[in-house]
């Protein structure tokens, strides 16, 4: 069999031999048809398991629990609802994270302690632990429980976001699959977001740690919808080794195979996730090139996809590309103007730090489309990043401003 990877047709976070998942309707969110609130994410075997979590100082108890537990490096289970945060609402918040855990130890037969713990949902609020108790008692997992899973972490969420990879090299074969949520309340620094990925390739700790950090530091810190983090944001991956390789470490020879896999999942969410941010109409890709150094470039990239005017301009299929290039300005990057280079899509509209005469109709048409490029090149370096995000839509601020009435 040849080497490489596809990308895996229905693919989910169940997809990796061992993981099972399922979810329910517990009544945490409004009563409609097809709706999940409450669900399990399950591997029959102790796993290798990481997180990156929240940068906001406000963080919601199930985060505390999750960070606590993790420091052994292991997990077997993972308990997530929407429709409540469990954040900012005092020590019962640890009570509550706590007992979701318990309850579902107790359905599984494994120990508590091995259990992690994820919230999303509407801050402020105590989770109707009634509720939890008699939904947990309704979750069957199965092996396609991945898709249930992924529509019981949805909040404004229009569609679940899912995908699987499977990978085939040097005679070994393995999959890393995923899901996510996340709509509004996105920015770098981790996203406002639920990430759960899963591979069965057998992973050492301290790369499984690396690959991750590597992996969200291109995809899922590089979107942003409005600005805003939440006190939520988890994203963790599981690793139980069923696929029988050789465990990888750093610089063994499935290791850029394995960050190759992870990556592509990462990116495939984070793209979802930009695409289906609260009130979008569009997807808009921000590539900067030539930058002094990596870090220059992200962090450019990330300045123009949060700016309101630029997305505001893309809503309106507006070419008014002097937002894009004052973002840049402000982003604090190192750049000198006379050799900034700027495309929305193939159309040229700076070439050495000068406009150029260009067609706005043309321009119009790329800023009509469902998927819109910007490109910059600074022309300075070798540092090079893209970031995600979405347009500024009337819609978003609708939603916004009756999340809780």
């Amino acid at each position: 069999m040849e080497d490489g990877f596809d990308f895996i047709a229905l693919g989910t976070v169940t997809s990796p031999q061992g993981f099972r998942a399922g979810a329910t309707y517990a009544g945490l969110k409004k009563n409609e048809a097809g709706v999940l609130d409450l669900g399990i994410l399950f591997c029959e075997v102790p796993c290798v398991a990481t997180a990156l979590f929240t940068k906001n100082k406000i963080k919601a108890a199930p985060v505390v629990v999750s960070q606590q537990r993790l420091k052994s490096g292991k997990a077997v289970a993972v308990v997530v609802n929407s429709g409540c945060a469990n954040a900012f609402v005092g020590e019962q918040g640890m009570d509550d994270a706590s007992e979701m855990a318990e309850l579902t130890a107790r359905n599984l037969g494994i120990l508590p302690t091995d259990i992690l713990v994820a919230s999303t949902g509407v801050i402020g609020e105590r989770l109707p632990m009634e509720l939890i108790r008699e939904g947990i008692n309704h979750i069957a997992l199965s092996e396609e429980g991945g898709h249930q899973l992924a529509r019981a972490i949805m909040t404004t969420d229009t569609v679940p976001k899912e995908t699987a990879v499977a990978v085939r090299v040097d005679g070994s074969q393995f999959i890393v699959g995923g899901v996510a949520k996340g709509s509004g309340m996105i920015h770098p620094d981790l996203a406002t977001l639920l990430c759960f990925l899963t591979t069965d390739a057998a992973v050492d700790i301290d790369f499984l740690k690396s690959a991750l950090r590597r992996a969200v530091d291109i995809s899922l810190n590089m979107v942003s919808i409005d600005g805003d983090t939440s006190p939520n944001d988890t994203v963790l991956i599981m690793a139980n080794g069923q696929a029988g390789n050789e465990t990888i470490s750093s610089g063994s020879r499935l290791a850029e195979a394995f960050q190759q896999a992870l990556d592509q999942v990462c990116i495939y969410l984070a793209k979802s996730i930009a695409r289906d941010g609260e009130g979008a109409t569009k997807l808009i890709e921000v590539t900067v090139k030539g930058a002094a150094n990596l870090d220059e470039a992200r962090l450019a990239a990330r300045t123009v996809i949060s700016s309101p005017l630029v997305k505001s301009a893309v809503h309106g299929n507006d070419p008014n590309w002097g937002r894009i290039v004052v973002a840049v300005g402000r982003s604090g990057v190192e750049m000198v103007e006379s050799k900034i280079d700027l495309y929305i899509g193939d159309v040229c509209l700076v070439r050495g730090g000068c406009p150029v005469s260009f067609n706005r109709g043309q321009v119009m048409d790329v800023l009509r489309q469902d998927e819109v490029s910007i490109s910059l090149q600074f022309n300075l370096g070798s540092g090079g990043a893209t970031a995600w995000g979405c347009d500024l839509s009337e819609e978003y601020v609708t939603i916004n401003s009756q999340y809780t009435t």
